[in-house]
């Protein structure tokens, strides 16, 4: 099966090949591309091979388009699962163990020191910084190579990280994306971007934290009335406000009721809210510089009138008020999807009349970023609101809970996307933007980035062309090519790896790949002693956050004899288990000059 590989890299390779345990973080895009082509290399299929697969996702409608190894009868099933099966498909003689875990600190106990110490390789298939920061950080301790890769619609990227040949993942970070200033976002919106910005954000905020911030408050309200009180700053008045405000002045137990929050949320965002900011702000405002206030790229509004005749406005009433029932568990009746009997329903609302309010502050820093403004007695509104909220919760029925919504883009039946396109246009509306519709929304407010599978095809394929020299062995950093493309240009620009930051002393030399190890279950006078043969001046150390030992403090000199991992349990209250034979310390040195020398990470090993 093997020949033509054989035939190019020879036998020992094609054996190091199948005898590798590989592990492949991630089954969506490009780790059902990195299966096909481990699967068909020959990776793992040896008697001594394994490869290990692991994503806790599930299959969706919209994943089909680009992850070929999954059908439409898989929707809803496992991805490492049957991407695992149809890999095993491609070649049965693949050892592969699919997971459905999430790789992070809480899954420690299933990816244990064990399993990372018997691995040979990792690949990383991952979609998001955070999870790869941790992989990185894994393969840094265990020095273990690792294959890192991405993309992001037409443009894609590989970077190996090799044990003491090259930097590792997290010495380089991308600059962080612009965003839009929240006040342009909140008040002064010049685009359709920043109006399906603002439309999901109200969405999570009505649907998801205020009902989960409710939740949270009646599961145990001693302990959150505590949390409030200490945080005692205007994010805990708000938080309090809202909670208030949910269960009594908008609280809904008819579905009837639901449609006046609809109808009243209507007017109060793209009537009352445009209305005080022209009150605020006239056509002819001018800025402390004398320069016209509504100056490009800033828009005046307009605000607009409700008409159960227009469509929109029914369609925004409609999804709001389903939505709405659905966070306080009312049955939806059937005749809310009759336009006309909606509106027969949304005509029997009171509206109040606007009172404009002439001490609103509105934010127009571009660089806030919040729009709570402290007040000056915060504690003072805190207490009054949680004694109101105490006579609210009494009047509840018992066992109360609210249901969080947690957006979903891809549902085209659960009005999500209905409420936020609705929110999106008819904020448009009142600044003269140019409407979208539902799709054009989706696409923006879901934050898809077309998916290209060329770009995912060629990202694993230069990533498995490293892997030969990976398992291969004995390469130098030179051999080795990190690539950036993108094919929209197109641009293909291949380098090699930075090699990792040496940092010298004395006649020693060492890189973040490098771990000092302690055998024996040595006391602390024998770690700072076996630092001083090293020329090095032991000041601090510490386990995690907590601090075993500092030069400073006289009475820490009592714990010399004490072993390093008993006072990690006395006094870090340290819970090691049972498998785990030793402990990371983190030591501040200096050298006899007194100059801070950055060491790397210490192992102590007691067992």
């Amino acid at each position: 099966r093997y020949d033509a590989q054989i035939s190019v890299f020879g036998s020992k390779l094609q054996k190091k090949l199948e005898d590798a345990k590989a592990f492949i973080v991630g089954s969506g895009a490009l780790g059902c591309e990195f299966l096909k082509n481990i699967a068909l290399m020959g990776v793992s299929c040896g008697n001594k091979g394994k490869l290990t697969i692991t994503d806790d996702d599930v299959i969706e409608k919209s994943n089909l388009s680009r992850q070929f190894l999954f059908r439409d009868w898989n929707i809803g099933q496992a991805k490492s699962t049957v991407a695992a099966s149809a890999a095993a498909s491609i070649n049965p003689c693949l050892k592969i163990e699919a997971l459905q875990n999430r790789v992070g600190p809480e899954t420690e106990n299933v990816f244990d020191d064990t399993f990372w110490e018997n691995l040979t390789v990792v690949i990383n298939a991952l979609d998001n910084v955070n999870a790869r920061l941790y992989v990185d950080q894994r393969c840094l301790y265990f020095q273990k190579p690792l294959l890192e890769s991405g993309t992001l619609g037409a443009k894609c990227n590989t970077q190996m990280v090799i044990p003491h040949l090259t930097e590792n993942y997290g010495a380089s970070r991308d600059p962080p994306e612009k965003q839009a200033p929240m006040c342009t976002v909140h008040s002064f919106p010049h685009n359709i971007d920043h109006c399906l910005t603002w439309a999901r954000s109200e969405f999570e905020g009505l649907l998801e934290k205020t009902p989960a911030e409710v939740n949270a408050y009646l599961s145990n309200p001693v302990e959150y009335k505590t949390a409030q009180r200490t945080a005692g700053d205007a994010q805990a008045r708000d938080n309090l406000e809202r909670i208030l405000e949910c269960l009594e002045k908008e609280k809904c137990v008819t579905f009837q009721d639901c449609i006046s929050w609809a109808r009243l949320r209507f007017e109060d965002y793209f009537v009352n809210r445009v209305k005080q900011l022209i009150y605020t702000f006239p056509e002819d405002a001018a800025t402390s510089t004398g320069a016209p206030f509504w100056s490009a790229p800033k828009r005046f509004p307009h605000p607009l009138q409700f008409s159960t005749a227009d469509p929109s406005h029914l369609q925004f009433v409609m999804a709001a008020s389903i939505l709405r029932a659905e966070t306080f568990g009312i049955q939806i009746p059937d005749w809310v999807k009759h336009p006309q009997m909606l509106a027969e329903a949304v005509d029997k609302v009171t509206v109040p009349d606007f009172q404009p309010k002439k001490d609103a502050k509105i934010v127009t820093d571009e660089k806030a970023t919040t729009l709570s403004t402290a007040s000056i007695d915060d504690a003072g509104v805190i207490n009054e609101l949680i004694f109101k909220l105490e006579l609210c919760t009494k009047k509840l029925p018992q066992g109360f809970k609210m249901k969080p919504i947690q957006f979903e883009k891809d549902d085209d039946t659960n009005y999500h996307m209905d409420l936020i396109a609705g929110l999106a246009n008819m904020r448009a509306r009142n600044y003269s933007i140019p409407e979208v519709d539902k799709l054009k929304a989706k696409f923006i407010a879901g934050r898809i980035i077309p998916a290209i599978a060329t770009s995912t095809a060629m990202a694993t394929g230069l990533v498995c062309l490293e892997l030969y020299k990976a398992l291969d062995g004995g390469h130098k950093v030179e051999d080795y090519r990190n690539t950036f493309a993108n094919l929209a240009l197109p641009l293909f620009s291949m380098a090699e790896p930075v090699p990792p930051k040496v940092i010298k002393h004395g006649d020693m030399s060492w890189t973040v790949w490098d771990r000092w190890i302690l055998r024996d279950n040595p006391t602390l006078r024998e770690l700072i002693q076996w630092l001083k043969d090293k020329g090095l001046n032991a000041y601090s150390i510490s386990y995690g956050s907590c601090l075993l030992y500092n030069s400073m403090f006289p009475r820490h000199r009592e714990r010399m004899d004490k072993k390093v991992v008993d006072l990690a349990r006395e006094v870090a209250k340290a819970e090691l288990p049972p498998n785990r034979k030793h402990l990371d310390v983190v030591v501040a040195c200096e050298d006899d000059d007194d100059n801070d020398v950055d060491i790397p990470q210490v192992s102590i090993y007691f067992s």
